[in-house]
């Protein structure tokens, strides 16, 4: 399928200008249309169509035109409820009606594990959790999410996800720690975690790969199958001078939670504690279906942004 036509929506986000690299160097014959709100540049000189809005459904309208192939990448993750059932929820619902009346025949589309909720969560495959998301953006996401399986699309459930472009996670760790300067509950929380150009390479697999990965539909988690402990992280990221080293202090979750809520910062307590506690959940099956191989894991792969994560900071989202 590397010949055919492919629309992407959010290609100039975090994720998805990842995924438009690995196209132009993987599947150079892939021909991706870019859809955008703004006349933004778009990486790997992609075609560009702009004033493509998923908040605006008359935007939308014959934007997956030819299209063999659609990557639903955008998303709105801000505290906004109205914008997030804008662009989260109708928008995707006005996208897949487009897909639909084009007759496209592959849909991937971004989810996130956040539409699980509070945890701890410790190694559940698909189905084995009721989602109970607690922010307008993940609930959006959630309700998105059905748009897509109507259409017969597959949503990728992400983990936290690292890389050049990670404007999130990193900085969040940097608050945290920053109020919180110790080691958190023993350092012991794991969660999943994926590099940016690994859930590309993921993503491009099911978009363009045959075999198993033609077939797939329906949920599935999409980070790498081995979760990363928080002490381990962290000092990973000390190691790059991302982050200082964390003193020897260990202090209890209750510590933790009473330092964080004492001290001026942008991560709230829920943010926090799906840093620093138990968030994981199974993504072998994914790997399998498409038939590529993991590789080493987020930790391994940090070197490559590090010296992005340093020049800025624990900056607050923007």
């Amino acid at each position: 399928m590397s010949g055919r036509q492919v629309v992407v929506t959010g290609a100039t986000g975090f994720v998805g200008s990842a995924v438009l690299r690995h196209l132009a160097e993987r599947y150079p014959q892939a021909a991706p249309r870019v859809l955008s709100r703004t006349p933004a540049p778009v990486a790997a000189g992609a075609p560009h169509r702009a004033g493509a809005d998923l908040a605006d459904p008359a935007s939308l309208r014959g934007v997956c035109e030819g299209a063999d192939v659609l990557l639903s990448l955008a998303s709105y993750v801000g505290p906004d409820a109205g914008r997030c059932e804008a662009v989260n929820s109708a928008g995707t619902a006005a996208l897949m009606a487009e897909a639909r009346r084009a007759g496209v025949r592959r849909i991937v589309h971004l989810s996130t594990c956040a539409v699980y909720g509070p945890g701890p969560h410790r190694g559940a495959e698909v189905g084995e959790l009721t989602p109970a998301p607690v922010s307008p953006a993940s609930g959006s996401r959630l309700a998105g999410e059905a748009f897509v399986l109507a259409a017969g699309g597959l949503v990728l459930r992400a983990g936290l996800v690292l890389g050049r472009g990670d404007r999130w996670v990193v900085p969040a760790l940097a608050d945290a720690f920053r109020r919180v300067p110790a080691q958190w509950d023993g350092g012991a929380g794991l969660a999943s975690f994926a590099d940016v150009d690994d859930l590309a390479r993921l993503i491009a697999a099911f978009a363009l790969g045959d075999g198993t990965a033609a077939g797939a539909t329906g949920v599935l988690h999409a980070h790498h199958p081995e979760p990363v402990r928080n002490r381990d992280l962290m000092h990973a990221l000390a190691g790059h001078g991302v982050l200082p080293e964390r003193p020897a202090a260990d202090w209890p979750w209750s510590r933790c939670l009473a330092a964080l809520a004492a001290t001026p910062g942008w991560v709230g307590e829920r943010q926090f504690t799906l840093l620093a506690r138990d968030h994981w959940y199974r993504a072998d099956a994914a790997w399998r279906l498409a038939g590529i191989d993991p590789g080493p894991g987020p930790l391994d792969r940090l070197g490559r942004a590090a010296s992005w994560y340093r020049e800025r900071g624990a900056v607050t989202p923007g």
